[in-house]
């Protein structure tokens, strides 16, 4: 199963088509509309508009193995904490080894970002972001079809 932090990610299609390529469903969790799909594969979660309400429904519902696609890092946190595989949008996979310094240095980017420090601009999503993310999410849905067999579970 792949979830998706659907508000404002920029690898819909992406996801889509590397999941149809491994036959895993998808589902995109989102604060406000999504594009209905007529694809038993996927599945759209409208969730309230309060703050976290989306991060909240994918902790709650994601197992381990199950992929998490989010540039959310405390997201991405909570959801490795529970043994997700977990990649952003821009093909970082973030996992035991990484999320501790991922989540010191988006604290820090606030804190300089509050005391006027940095502006906080964001690069643009570029084609070899999009790329990287393919790759990324590519080896996760391998690597996940593998813990479900390893596990006695259906791939």
């Amino acid at each position: 199963m792949i979830y998706v932090d659907a508000d404002a990610c920029p690898v819909k299609a992406e996801i889509l088509k590397v999941a149809e390529r491994h036959g895993l469903p998808v589902t995109f969790v989102a604060n406000s509309g999504l594009r209905p799909s007529r694809d038993p594969m996927i599945r759209n979660v409208i969730v309230s508009g309060s703050f976290d309400a989306a991060d909240d429904w994918i902790v709650d519902h994601v197992q381990a193995a199950d992929i998490v696609v989010t540039a959310d890092v405390p997201l991405a946190g909570r959801c490795v904490a529970k043994n997700a595989l977990v990649t952003g949008p821009g093909g970082r996979i973030f996992d035991d080894t990484n999320i501790g310094m991922a989540t010191a240095m988006r604290d820090l980017g606030a804190h300089l970002r509050e005391t006027g420090e940095s502006k906080g601009y964001n690069a643009a999503f570029s084609p070899r972001d999009r790329s990287r993310f393919l790759e990324a999410l590519d080896r996760l849905c391998r690597r996940a079809r593998s813990l479900a067999a390893s596990n006695g579970e259906q791939p």
